[in-house]
């Protein structure tokens, strides 16, 4: 939300088994209130995956200013998945940044921003991506196995109020 909290209050998000954060209003503003906005969804014990981080649209729209390194230091410290948008006008994380996300052994997860059944297909376009960066199915959320998924979900859960 523009007031930098999340749509549901703890209570409700405590249900859910994983919660991907993403700003989707009020796109245009400053990097201070940006970083805030995206500071709070990551530091929230119950986000899971920081969803495409800049809001970029390619060819369309930029983006919010953000300081890349703060919010992968900060997905790294609180155990957040940065989620590479593989819809063909997002690809946000921007793959020259996924190495860095990697380094400080931040999970990927390759996810199609599908609105529609047909919008599945463009998880072809993030794996490109990925590939591209060099990430491996070990650092991809959307590669685990039921069970490294379950335990994955386990370890999310512990870090909850």
């Amino acid at each position: 939300m523009n007031d930098v909290s999340l749509d549901y209050p703890d209570e409700i998000l405590a249900r859910f088994d994983i919660i991907i954060a993403s700003i989707h209003s009020n796109l245009k503003m400053p990097q201070d209130k940006a970083m805030m906005r995206l500071m709070n969804a990551i530091e929230n014990p119950y986000t899971s995956i920081l969803g495409h981080m800049t809001g970029r649209l390619l060819l369309s729209r930029t983006g919010y200013p953000i300081d890349h390194e703060k919010i992968i230091d900060a997905c790294a410290a609180n155990d957040v998945v940065i989620e590479l948008n593989a819809h063909p006008r997002r690809l946000d994380i921007d793959w020259r940044w996924i190495g860095k996300a990697l380094d400080k052994g931040v999970l990927i997860s390759i996810n199609p921003d599908a609105h529609s059944i047909d919008g599945f297909q463009d998880c072809k376009y993030g794996v490109l991506t990925a590939q591209k960066a060099g990430l491996t199915k070990e650092q991809n959320l959307s590669s685990y196995s039921r069970e490294n998924f379950e335990a994955f979900l386990v370890q999310q859960h512990s870090k909850r109020p």
